[in-house]
Parts: C-alpha cells; sequence; structure tokens
C-alpha cells in the first residue's frame, strides 16, 4: 500500500521534534543550575555519558581522565558533580544533612532496599544496628577458626596445584575462598565453592548483577529496559536467590546459637518491630554475600600481581612473615601477626593502587533540609547528585606522591629504617586513604577485610614461593591505565581475572597442611 503522504508527515514531525531538541539543549547549555561546571559536552545533556563507561567498566579511568582535563570538580551527568578533593570527602560523606542520592534507586532490585543501597537514613541505621554487631573485631575474634577452617582449604588447593605443576588463577581461588567464608559468617552454611562444583555459578551471577545495577544506577534511564538486562541471567538470579533462601531456611531450623553468624545476631529481631521482615531479612543476605565474599579477593589477586610484579617488596614481605613466625599454624589474628608492619603496609598499599570498590557513592542534600548544601566552597544546587571517585583520590599525587608506583614504604612511620615520607605527607595519606569509605555509611566489614586479608597472606608466604606462569596470562574484560598496575573493571566493586602463577612449596613445610587434613 502506497503512503503518498509519508514524506511530508515526516518533514513535519522533524519541523517539529529538532526545534524541541535545540530548545532542550540551549536550556541545558544556558540555564541549568549547573551550567558553568566543566565537563564532557554529551554529560551535559544526558546520563548516557557515564552510561557508556559503566557499560564498558571503565568508569573509573574515563572519571580519572576527566579530573586530568577539566579539574577537581567534573560535571559527569545533567545532575551529577565528581569531586577529586579531601574538603569534599569531608564535605559529602560526613554529612548529617545529606543522604544517599537517587542513583541508588537503580539498584533496589526488590521491595526492601539494604543495608548497601537504603536511602532512608533512619531505615540504614536500623539495618546497620542489626547487622553491625556480626562484623566487628569482637565478634571476629570469635568468628576466626572458622575462617582458619576455610583458608586451610585454599592452602591445600595450591598445594595439590604445587605437586602437580599446575597454574593457578588466584582470581578465582580468592573468590571461591571469600565465598566460602562468608557462608558460614552469614549462616553456618557450607558453600564449599574451594573442592566442588555445585555453587560455583555464584561468581558468575555476582559479577552479572553487580554490572547490571551500577549500570543502572549510572543511566537510570535503561531502567525502562531492565527485563533486557535480567532475561539473559534470569535463570541463574532466580537459582542463586534460591540457594540464599535454602540457607537461610536451613540455618533457621537449627538454634539461634549454633554457629557464631550473622543469623545469630538478628534470629530474635526477624519479624519483629524496628528488627527484619522475614522477606527483607532475605534481600539483606543476597547483598551480605555479593559484597563479603567478593571484595577481599579482589584485594588479595592484586596483592599478588603487586608482589610478583616487584620482587624487592615481595622479598621483604617474605622475609617479615618467616623471620616473625616458627610455623603456619601459629599464624592467626593477634598481636604477632599485627607485629608484621611490612605486611600491613603491603595490604594498605594494594588497597590504595586497586581499590576494591571503585563506583562513586552519590549523594545529595536531605529533602528536608531547607539549608545551603555546600562542597568544598561550591553551592550545590537542590536536586544535584554528588560524589567522590574513589579511584581518583587514591591516585590524586597531590595526596600520594608517585601515585602509580607500588610503594609499601610510604605506609611505614617515621621511627622505621625504611621511612621516605614525612610527617606531613603522611598525615595528609592518611586522610585520603579512604577504600573503604567514610562517614556512617563507610564499610562494616572493614575488620573481617583485615583479618582475612593478613591471615591468609601471611600464611600463603609461609607455606609457598610462588612466580607468574610462564604460559600468560588469562584475559579480562577489564583495563588499566598503566603498565603494571592490576587490571580491574568498575562495576561499583572491582571486576577482576588473575593473575596466573605457579606455587612452590618450602622445603617440608607443607607436610603441616596434609596433617591438619587428618
Amino acid at each position: 500500500m502506497e503512503l503518498p503522504y509519508l514524506p511530508e508527515v515526516a518533514a513535519y514531525a522533524a519541523g517539529i521534534i529538532l526545534p524541541l531538541c535545540l530548545v532542550f539543549a540551549s536550556l541545558r547549555l544556558l540555564f541549568h543550575p549547573l551550567r558553568n561546571y566543566p565537563g564532557p559536552l554529551i554529560a551535559k545533556f544526558t546520563d548516557a555519558y557515564a552510561g557508556y563507561y559503566a557499560y564498558k567498566r571503565s568508569i573509573h579511568l574515563a572519571t580519572f581522565q576527566d579530573f586530568q582535563k577539566y579539574g577537581p570538580v567534573v560535571r559527569q551527568g545533567p545532575n551529577r558533580l565528581v569531586f577529586n578533593t579531601l574538603k569534599a570527602v569531608h564535605d559529602i560523606y560526613t554529612n548529617p544533612r545529606v543522604t544517599k542520592g537517587d542513583a541508588y534507586r537503580g539498584s533496589v532490585t526488590s521491595k526492601f532496599s539494604t543495608i548497601i543501597n537504603a536511602i532512608d537514613k533512619s531505615d540504614h541505621r536500623r539495618k546497620r544496628k542489626l547487622i553491625g554487631p556480626a562484623l566487628t573485631e569482637r565478634s571476629m575474634r570469635t568468628f576466626e577458626p572458622v575462617l582458619h577452617e576455610q583458608v586451610d582449604v585454599f592452602l591445600r588447593t595450591l598445594l595439590e596445584a604445587s605437586q602437580k605443576h599446575s597454574v593457578v588463577n588466584v582470581s578465582q581461588s580468592f573468590r571461591r575462598l571469600g565465598y566460602d567464608i562468608i557462608g558460614h559468617l552469614a549462616f553456618g552454611y557450607p558453600l564449599k565453592t574451594q573442592t566442588e562444583e555445585a555453587n560455583r555459578f555464584v561468581q558468575h551471577i555476582i559479577d552479572l548483577t553487580s554490572w547490571r545495577t551500577y549500570l543502572l544506577m549510572n543511566f537510570p534511564l535503561l531502567s525502562r529496559l531492565e527485563l533486557l538486562l535480567v532475561l539473559p541471567c534470569l535463570r541463574e538470579s532466580l537459582r542463586f536467590r534460591g540457594l540464599v533462601m535454602d540457607m537461610i531456611r536451613i540455618r533457621s531450623e537449627k538454634p539461634a546459637d549454633a554457629h557464631h553468624d550473622l543469623y545469630s545476631m538478628v534470629a530474635d529481631h526477624i519479624g519483629k518491630e524496628n528488627g527484619f521482615q522475614p522477606a527483607e531479612f532475605g534481600s539483606e543476605a543476597v547483598f551480605f554475600i555479593l559484597a563479603g565474599g567478593t571484595t577481599t579477593a579482589a584485594t588479595m589477586s592484586a596483592m599478588l600481581f603487586y608482589l610478583t610484579q616487584n620482587p624487592v617488596v615481595h622479598k621483604k614481605l617474605t622475609e617479615e612473615i618467616r623471620n616473625t613466625f616458627e610455623s603456619g599454624r601459629d599464624i592467626h589474628a593477634g598481636p604477632k601477626l599485627s607485629s608484621c608492619r611490612y605486611l600491613r603496609a603491603c595490604i594498605d598499599e594494594t588497597l590504595r593502587m586497586s581499590p576494591p570498590g571503585l563506583g562513586i557513592s552519590w549523594r545529595q542534600q536531605l529533602a528536608e533540609d531547607d539549608g545551603p548544601f555546600i562542597v568544598d566552597g561550591h553551592v550545590i544546587p537542590r536536586g544535584t547528585q554528588v560524589g567522590v571517585s574513589v579511584y581518583s583520590i587514591l591516585h590524586n599525587e597531590e595526596f600520594f606522591p608517585d601515585p602509580f608506583t607500588f610503594k609499601p614504604e610510604r605506609w611505614l612511620r617515621e621511627d622505621n629504617e625504611l621511612d621516605t615520607v614525612s610527617k606531613e605527607v603522611r598525615d595528609t595519606m592518611q586522610r585520603a586513604f579512604i577504600p573503604f569509605m567514610v562517614g556512617d555509611r563507610s564499610c562494616a566489614g572493614k575488620a573481617l577485610a583485615y583479618m582475612e586479608i593478613g591471615v591468609t597472606m601471611a600464611r600463603c608466604s609461609w607455606y609457598f614461593d610462588f612466580e607468574p606462569a610462564s604460559t600468560g596470562q588469562p584475559e579480562f574484560r577489564g583495563s588499566t591505565s598503566r603498565p603494571g598496575e592490576y587490571p580491574v573493571g568498575d562495576i561499583f566493586i572491582a571486576s577482576h581475572e588473575g593473575p596466573n602463577l605457579v606455587f612452590k612449596t618450602r622445603g617440608d613445610r607443607w607436610k603441616e597442611l596434609e596433617q591438619d587434613s587428618q
């Protein structure tokens, strides 16, 4: 059928739409409250700029490069400003007059928000009060024997690989260790991803879920197409949620004090006023496993990468561990491990070089607050979301001299012979060291992270020597801004792969591991 009027209709439509687009663009350029802030041109009109780099998993690098080009304040979206100053860190994240930004609405995938994405401040305080006790240093000391059991399993997998002369992708090994630990910490549940295939699908679905959620946070318009983003992984998503629900059900059939875990801390508050609703706790458990099982793995993988890239550092760390402890069995959290200052310096330098939480934590002024919202001297218009880039802060040469060099010595105090940093520079570094963020929404799992990383790295260095595999490194859908920097992808948390390493035992010390397994 011929449509003789189609060209005329199209012309009329274009004549209406194009002027409207021009008017819209002019308003954004000439009259928008953020019009004077520098940034990529496309970011003045649409969140597609951030969405594009979120899709590529490289928004942390794009943001860092934007700071080099535009200065310490960049307009990253029509209503978003990202800062690269210490004053902004304080003004944004320790300010009682701000809350999480609307960007987090894209991360709420069920009826209930979680401690990670709760926008309402009182709701977040309630959740933190309930979950926080499970993650304190005192709680971690009680949980430590279970952690050691899982680290033993990890070390025995390295032993088996060394005896077979096999290559180990440590990223996969550390993630499985992290999931097994968090399974026990959450519900006393043996996921057994280190030794069995059944639950290893968790790694894939967590990566996909994190990437999809971060994409929606950066480009909210895509929420209209969320079904298309969910469908490819719907089956695995349901399988993962089913696994978590099974974990909760099995744990709830036991006495509350059967294990020292998250459930034992909150069991009396489920279904109660100011506690968790049953379905709400299910959503909380999903995010608890997602966050707790991945972030430490990223740090430990990166740390082994940097050690193999820096032989002098590797040698110093190995000597410290092996001179401090007479046996791998003696390595546990406490004064002796805390005395390994070079170990702590290597951990902190890894957290600085490759922070496990790369995403921008957006904040905005509380709706009920009518005072001026000022960030580093800038009066922020109402409705504007603001944040800092953790990656950019930790690689800002104003705060960290020679920021792309892995140098643990920068963290050692002045009374140490290896010290090369003045007190003034060190004080600045300490204020800028924000891998766990700051304020009332900082990472609740900091104590667990330091204990897990410290114990695992020390025991690994005690039993094994390791070096890069001669067969090369795994391909990774990520990117890195400098040679010698561990490649990570930004899906809010850090996605990662590798390095591939070969492990060799130290004499007959490995026999302790076989004895412990009997």
